[in-house]
Order: structure tokens, then C-alpha cells, then sequence
């Protein structure tokens, strides 16, 4: 692929040497660069009259069988294009020329991509010349330097036969620009991977393997659906084998609105602080593709990377932590409330057994599609390659499933998958720190609260002994993103946090706190200054004209809000519980949150899929701008949303549903719970048959209190 996934801190080090604009004198040579015509044309009329003696550019060398063959549909091409053939003026027609828009960053000319490849013009009756696409890199030396460094590099389309490789092609263009430019600071090359033509690929058997595994899924579930639309006329008497895969059924869960008031206990913010946290994630990769598509208005990336709204963008990451604070919180909450009810005891092995369940079927077909899908339903003149992390797919993909591949490898399969992994190995950890509060209580929670001291000093000694900046421009070491962003210490104190706050919610289970308006007031300010600094904090430092911070204040920064937002959050929830939240509560705990804050986990695993399927299949420019991605953004949304509902439907809720079958039993039917013995958040309540631990996007703890079994039934 000429142009993978460009990640806005990388694009912001390729624009440094833009940053200042500077009136220059135009080189004579860029003038007559873009006094040519289209390069097409230029090619047709030097080669249109040429012999096969000027064609003959591979002496001193004695011709090959591939050679001769070029040479002749060379030969056919220019004679069609003499007596004005069509299929040889839409060779010519699917050219690119050199980029409008040169000084402004735009170094793309993409051409017409579907004109080159459909060319099929039959010579014998056993040979036809077939078009074939690929990018020119035409690099130039003589640019003003503020846009040198983003536009030295072109890449402009070309159409050519089949037959001719692209050494055969870069002796042609040699040839070419020589007459042409007769310049040594213009240089044209073609890479064989930037070509593509009509050929399909065949299918190899991992990708068999996963259309056939998808088809047998979805033959399964439309089965058993229709079994239960046509013949199960008494939902009460549908088989559990059959609502488990049938989309029915799923569906009803799925779409299920849960009345929040008819239990106190049950944390409804928390779907609408997950379902913002997703769309703040999804929202943040598609300015990454952005950043990296073929704008025509690249050096306008200089201006937006100190826009205020591009803070929101650059910090999105904080996300991550709102979704590993409510994976603390819920571990906490529910394995507590179990462990009070069984004397201390917790099941260990079914925990890990149900998580495990629940997360690695989704990852594992996820790796498979994303792995061998994306090139069968995605072609375009960036679509010249694989998926983008497929190398590192091949390589590692073991990794993943095992959870460390944030540790074990540089080039992660599945680049969002980093965050999985760092979920799990918290979780695994977590049952040394339940025992721990179950025993000593209130000691083990000083401790864990002194561990989250350890893990931000571990940070903050991370970034000053290596010397890292996270600031766009002042660049980036290649590890930092792995030993700062990456490693799990650095993101464990929002899921201690976490942690910490859902013991909290646990001993004062039923307690209703009475607090002064001013005591209010002052918790309102002050979580949202620690949002809003998070975010904005380095927006003065960010400018291109600002003094450079220290790696002390950097690491000051880095640190100290990995712990200010989750307790910012901390009082969000607090204030929402306890009926302090006004129109933050009404927002965020709306019952329209429910489904989504079901599916989320779906979403979170395939909107990548979107993002770069939607790049592959860009045939044109494109402008970068606000308004342009928030457009995109609603559009990659909403079809991933249909991805993710036909995937729950045919994977997640199917596989997740077998898991609760292995759950041991009560034999004795028992009373419903107290509602103060219930925790739940709005999206966790569903049929036992089907999923009865709602897939939160990180994963919250699987439902262990095997003694709530009865009163989830509804």
C-alpha cells in the first residue's frame, strides 16, 4: 500500500520544517515542472512516433522473454495510439500529472484508477494487453524549503500494459523526463508493490478458512432464527440452544431498554461515560487516516496542529483511561459483592475461563478478517497492498491472543488491540488484590493506593531518565510510545483508581451521602478542571513559536494526569449516584446509551476495519479539514455499527451465550436479591440464556456471583 495509516504525532514531525512560511524565489525549474501537461500526454507524444530501436532500452543485455513481450505490447500500444484507438487513449487518459495544489502540500495525483485497470483489449486469440496502474515517485530538488519536505516526494499515477514491469517502466520514464526536464534534481522511480491490475488473487486456504467459518456461523444463527420465528410461538419454551444463536432473541437483548429507577444500585452513567469514551476513540483514529490521506491542503496541517480543537484530538488517549477506570470500578464492585456473599471464596480459574470466553473469539475472527478480507472487498489506487499490519499479523499474531503483545513485539497485529492486552494483564492480577481486600480491608486499600504512588513514580522515572517527549515537535524516540503509551504500569493507576473507588462504592453500598451546595459546586469545578487542564494543558507549549518544555515538565504533565482524570471521574459517578448530577446525570445515564454501551466492545474491534477499508477505496484528492473528517467520522460510524450488530449477532452473543452454560448452577431455586445486593449497570441486565455480563468496550469483570443467577432472570 503507497500510503498506510499516518498517525497525527508522526504527520506533525513531517510538517516541522513548514512550520514557518517564507516568501522565496520560484527555481526556474519548478516553472517548467508545472508548465508540463499531463504526463500521459507527454509520454504519448515522445513515444507515439518511436521505433522499436528507440524502445530497445536493455542493451547491453540480451532480452528476455518478458522483455520481448513488453516490447511488443509496447509496439501494439503506440501503433493504436497513432490511429487513434480508444483503448490507447484511455492508457493515456488515466494519467496523473504533477499535483495542483504543490505549494500548499498536495503530492498525490491519483488519476483514474477503474479507466487503467478495466482496459482489456484482446491481440491473439491467446494474448491481450490489460491495463496496469501504479505510482510514479517523482522526486524533486529544487522546492522552496518550507514545503520541501512534504512535496519532494510525488506520487502520480500511470497506466501502462500489464505486460511491462516496472524496471521495463522506469527505463521508459528515464527516457522520458530526460528529453523532458534534462534536470538532475528530478528523479522518477516505480516500485512493482505500487502496481496493481484487474487480476484477481487467489484465494489462499486461510482465507477460505475464514469465509467458510463466517458462513457456518451465519448459516447457524439464520437457522435457528427462523426455527424460532416460525416455530416457537411461546418465547418461554424456546430451546436453550437455540436462543443462544438465534438473532432474534440476541436482538431483543441487544435493543432491550432497562428502567435505571427500579433499582438504586444499578451505575447507569457508566454507559454513557463508555459510549462517549468509544465515540471519542473512533472519533480520534479517523483524524489519524485523515492526517494521512491524499489531501490537497497537507501544509494546512501545520495551522490545525495548534488549533484549540486539535487538543481534543492529539489527547484522546485519556479515553483509554475513562475505559480502564470502569474496568477497575465494576472488578472491584462485583467480584467484592460475590466474595461478601461466599465467605471470601472466588473462583479464580472461572473467571479467567469466562473472560477469556467473552474477549478471544471476537479477536480471533477479528484478526482473520482484517487479515485476509481487506483486499477482497477494497481496491483503489491505495490499495496497491495488503492490510497495513498483516506483516506484523503473520509474525505475531500468537501475541495477541496471548495478551503481551505490548511487551513482546514493536509491530502489534491489530494496532488498537495494544489496549487488550493491558486490560487482561490487570485483570489477571486483580484477584491478589480482592483477596488482599477481603482479609485486610481498608490496609490493602492504603496499599493499593501506595502501589498507584509506585506506578506514576515508574512513569515519571520512564520519561526523565530516557529523555522522552510526547510533544509532535519536538519529535519522538522510537520506543517512547512503547515503554510511555504501551506498558501496562503506565495506564495501571486509572484502573486502580478504579479500583480503589468501586471499594469505596462497596462498603457505602445504600448510603446516601448529604452534601452542601458549595461542597457540590466545588466537586463539579473541580473534576472539570482536571478534565480540562488534561486536555489543554500543553496547547501553549504546542505552538510551533514556543520555547520547548523541559523533560521535567513534560513528565510532571504526563504524570500527574494519568491520575487526575480518573478522579475526576471518581466524581462523576459519585455525584450521579448520589442524585448530584443534574444535566451531566440526565446525559449520561439516558437509557439510549443501552445498546450502544452493549455493542460497544463490537465497535471497538472493527471501526479500524472501516477507517482503513474506507482509504483503500478513496479513488480521488481529498481536503482536510474539521468539518470533512466529523463528516467522515458519522459515516464510519454508522457502518460500523451495522458491522458490529451482524458480527454480535453471528459471533460475540453467540459464543458469549455457550460460555454461560459451563457456569455452575445453583440446584435449588433461589430468592431475588435485595436490590441493594444488586450491581449492575444499566447495560448488564439481560436474559441468563444469552449474556448475562455485557461486553463493555475493555472487558469489565464477567458476572461470578453464581448466587445472583435467579434474580437475573427476566
Amino acid at each position: 500500500m503507497v500510503n498506510v495509516l499516518v498517525p497525527l504525532f508522526v504527520c506533525g514531525l513531517v510538517l516541522v520544517g513548514a512550520a514557518k512560511h517564507k516568501d522565496g524565489d520560484i527555481p526556474q525549474e519548478y516553472q517548467r515542472l508545472i508548465s508540463l501537461r499531463s504526463l500521459g500526454v507527454e509520454f504519448a507524444e515522445h513515444f507515439r512516433n518511436a521505433s522499436l530501436s528507440d524502445l530497445d532500452l536493455f542493451h547491453p543485455r540480451i532480452p528476455s522473454q518478458e522483455d520481448l513481450i513488453c516490447i511488443a505490447d509496447m509496439a501494439q500500444f503506440m501503433q493504436a495510439l497513432t490511429t487513434g484507438k480508444l483503448w490507447a487513449a484511455k492508457m493515456i487518459d488515466a494519467w496523473g500529472s504533477i499535483p495542483s495544489g504543490l505549494l500548499n502540500g498536495n503530492i498525490y495525483d491519483l488519476g483514474n484508477f477503474d479507466e487503467c485497470v478495466k482496459i482489456r483489449k484482446e491481440i491473439t486469440s491467446s494474448h491481450s494487453i490489460n491495463g496496469k496502474y501504479c505510482f510514479l515517485k517523482v522526486s524533486v530538488g529544487f522546492l522552496p524549503q518550507n514545503v520541501a519536505r512534504l512535496t519532494n516526494n510525488m506520487r502520480i499515477a500511470s497506466c501502462f500494459p500489464a505486460s511491462c514491469s516496472a524496471a521495463h517502466i522506469d527505463a521508459f520514464l528515464g527516457q522520458l523526463m530526460q528529453k523532458l526536464l534534462n534536470s538532475s534534481s528530478t528523479s522518477i522511480q516505480i516500485r512493482e508493490a505500487t502496481c496493481q491490475t484487474s487480476d484477481l488473487k487467489p484465494w489462499d486456504g486461510m482465507t477460505i478458512f475464514t469465509v467458510v467459518l463466517l458462513g457456518l456461523m451465519g448459516s447457524i444463527v439464520a437457522l435457528c432464527t427462523m426455527y424460532d420465528y416460525f416455530l416457537c410461538h411461546d418465547q418461554n419454551q424456546v430451546p436453550v440452544a437455540v436462543k443462544i444463536f438465534s438473532a432474534r432473541a440476541n436482538s431483543r437483548a441487544l435493543f432491550r431498554i432497562v428502567d435505571s429507577k427500579s433499582n438504586p444500585n444499578i451505575i447507569s452513567c457508566l454507559d454513557g461515560i463508555r459510549c462517549m469514551s468509544l465515540i471519542w476513540v473512533v472519533f480520534g483514529h479517523e483524524f489519524g487516516y485523515a492526517a494521512g490521506s491524499p489531501n490537497i491542503n497537507n501544509l494546512d496541517l501545520v495551522t490545525w496542529f495548534v488549533d484549540p480543537f486539535s487538543s481534543f484530538i492529539l489527547y484522546a488517549y485519556f479515553s483509554v483511561d475513562s475505559f480502564f477506570f470502569i474496568g477497575g470500578l465494576l472488578v472491584a464492585m462485583v467480584a467484592l459483592r460475590s466474595m461478601e456473599k461466599s465467605k471470601g471464596k472466588l473462583n479464580v480459574p472461572l473467571m479467567y475461563l469466562h473472560r477469556f470466553i467473552r474477549i478471544v473469539p471476537i479477536l480471533a475472527v477479528a484478526i482473520l478478517v482484517y487479515m485476509n478480507l481487506m483486499t477482497l472487498i477494497t481496491d483503489g489506487p491505495l490499495a496497491s497492498g495488503e492490510y497495513s499490519g498483516k506483516e506484523a499479523c503473520e509474525k505475531g499474531w500468537f501475541w495477541t491472543l496471548l495478551f503481551v503483545q505490548n511487551y513482546a513485539t514493536n509491530n502489534i497485529c491489530l494496532s488498537h488491540s495494544w489496549y487488550l492486552a493491558v486490560d487482561m494483564q490487570l485483570y489477571i492480577i486483580s484477584p491478589l488484590f480482592l483477596i488482599a481486600l477481603y482479609k485486610w480491608e481498608k490496609k490493602a486499600a492504603a496499599g493499593i493506593a501506595v502501589l498507584v504512588l509506585l506506578v506514576s513514580s515508574c512513569l515519571f522515572a520512564t520519561m526523565m531518565i530516557n529523555n522522552y517527549s510526547m510533544l509532535a515537535k519536538n519529535g519522538t524516540v522510537r520506543d517512547a510510545g512503547k515503554k510511555v503509551y504501551f506498558a501496562t504500569h503506565t495506564h495501571a493507576a486509572p484502573w486502580l483508581i478504579g479500583f480503589l473507588f468501586g471499594y469505596f462504592l462497596h462498603l457505602s453500598r445504600g448510603k446516601k451521602f448529604h452534601l452542601s451546595r458549595i461542597a457540590v459546586w466545588s466537586g463539579w469545578v473541580l473534576s472539570l478542571a482536571m478534565i480540562f487542564t488534561s486536555i489543554f494543558a500543553m496547547y501553549p507549549a504546542a505552538q510551533w513559536s514556543a520555547p520547548p518544555l523541559s523533560t521535567l515538565e513534560e513528565s510532571f504533565y504526563y504524570t500527574l494526569t494519568r491520575v487526575g482524570w480518573p478522579l475526576a471521574l471518581c466524581w462523576i459517578v459519585f455525584a450521579c449516584m448520589q442524585g448530584y448530577g443534574g444535566l451531566a446525570n440526565s446525559f449520561l445515564s439516558s437509557p439510549l446509551w443501552q445498546p450502544l454501551s452493549r455493542l460497544s466492545y463490537s465497535v471497538y474491534m472493527w471501526h479500524m476495519f472501516m477507517q482503513e477499508m474506507n482509504f483503500r477505496l478513496t479513488r480521488t484528492n481529498t481536503y482536510f479539514s474539521d468539518y470533512n473528517v466529523m463528516r467522515d467520522f458519522w459515516s464510519v460510524f454508522g457502518f460500523t455499527l451495522l458491522i458490529s450488530y451482524a458480527l454480535y449477532i453471528t459471533i460475540e452473543a453467540p459464543l458469549g451465550g455457550l460460555g454461560n452454560l459451563i457456569r455452575p448452577q445453583r440446584k435449588t431455586i433461589m430468592q431475588p436479591l435485595a436490590p441493594s445486593e444488586q450491581i449492575k449497570t444499566s447495560a448488564d441486565v439481560q436474559p441468563l440464556e444469552l449474556n448475562d455480563g455485557r461486553n463493555l468496550v475493555e472487558h469489565e469483570v464477567p458476572r461470578i456471583e453464581e448466587t445472583a443467577i435467579a434474580s437475573e432472570k427476566q
